[in-house]
């Protein structure tokens, strides 16, 4: 049955998805969490963009890499799969994957800094001149970002392949009533 092998196969994309989400996940967090921690000499001292301890070095190029490699990886991946036709994803014939894979990850990296960079003038601009924030909240932010980039970053691009499948082959229908017009 044709809804059958369907439903086995979106079963089999969301347990692919969950597991690669645990790869992303764990390390991020727990990496972008710590190295912006014991990186901080003095955890009361840490400005957005100026001196030695500034917060732009570490969320900034994370804001970049994260969706970009992530957006590269899960990609890779799904469209691997789909090829194998163990997904429900199915590709047109002339579909370009690798023009697809880099144009997606690359506006991903280039809207997410741009939103974190944002957020940032608008703290920076926002508050007294020299404001010190807390280095210890800031690297738990810090980790906290890491863990919904590569949440929306592992399912986001997988949303905007499936735009890209083919409508499933039509079922015969010969077991419905025709309805004769008169």
């Amino acid at each position: 049955m044709l809804t059958g092998k369907i439903k086995k196969k979106e079963v089999l994309l969301k347990r692919f998805l969950g597991k690669n989400l645990l790869y992303y996940i764990v390390p991020n967090v727990v990496f972008n969490t710590i190295i912006p921690y014991f990186n901080f000499t003095d955890l009361n001292a840490v400005h957005l963009f100026a001196g030695e301890q500034n917060l732009a070095r570490f969320i900034l190029p994370m804001a970049f890499f994260l969706p970009l490699i992530i957006t590269i990886d899960i990609l890779k991946k799904t469209i691997t799969l789909s090829e194998k036709g163990h997904s429900e994803i199915v590709l047109p014939e002339g579909f370009k994957k690798n023009r697809f894979i880099f144009q997606m990850a690359a506006m991903n990296g280039l809207c997410s800094v741009s939103f974190v960079f944002a957020i940032l003038l608008g703290l920076h601009f926002g508050f007294p001149e020299l404001y010190n924030y807390n280095g210890t909240v800031l690297a738990v932010l810090l980790g906290m970002t890491a863990g919904l980039f590569s949440v929306l970053f592992t399912y986001l691009p997988v949303k905007k392949l499936k735009e890209h499948h083919l409508p499933y082959p039509e079922q015969e229908q010969t077991d419905q009533p025709v309805l004769l017009k008169d």
